[in-house]
């Protein structure tokens, strides 16, 4: 009985901190993947959505083309018609919404049943407005 003998408990404190570090670290990774994929997901319905738009309004405007190319003159005032500078040519221009924010322009020169795409573009809906009010420091306190 004269030796006694010292019983020390394993060292877990270092293994145990290292181990819910690495759980934590991955934990956030896997959210940080999700909102990530959640976030794509968003973007590429939100793409989807535009693409669709664009083409139903393009679908819109080749119908109009189309009757304005038979002879058809909209009753409406969708279409602004003009005089060309030739005789028997005239300037046809008119706007499909494609959705709150762009609009699809398109201006034409017709000739009979000839005609010349002027412009076929997206364009912003509405007025720009210009802001210089953006506070910037002068140099001065």
């Amino acid at each position: 009985m004269g030796k006694k003998e010292q019983f020390s408990p394993p060292a877990l404190g270092g293994s145990s901190l290292l181990v819910v570090f690495a759980v934590l670290a991955l934990t956030v990774f896997a959210l940080l993947s999700l909102s990530t994929v959640r976030a794509d997901a968003r973007l590429g319905d939100t793409a989807t959505q535009a693409v669709s738009d664009y083409y139903a309004a393009d679908c819109q405007a080749q119908e109009t083309l189309a009757r304005l190319r038979a002879g058809e003159r909209p009753k409406n005032n969708a279409v602004t018609i003009t005089p060309g500078e030739t005789e028997g040519e005239v300037l046809c221009s008119y706007v499909v919404p494609i959705s709150d924010t762009q609009e699809l322009q398109v201006k034409l020169r017709l000739r009979g049943t000839d005609y010349t795409v002027l412009r076929w573009a997206a364009a912003p809906a509405g007025e720009w407005d210009y802001d210089d009010g953006l506070p910037v420091w002068d140099g001065e306190s």
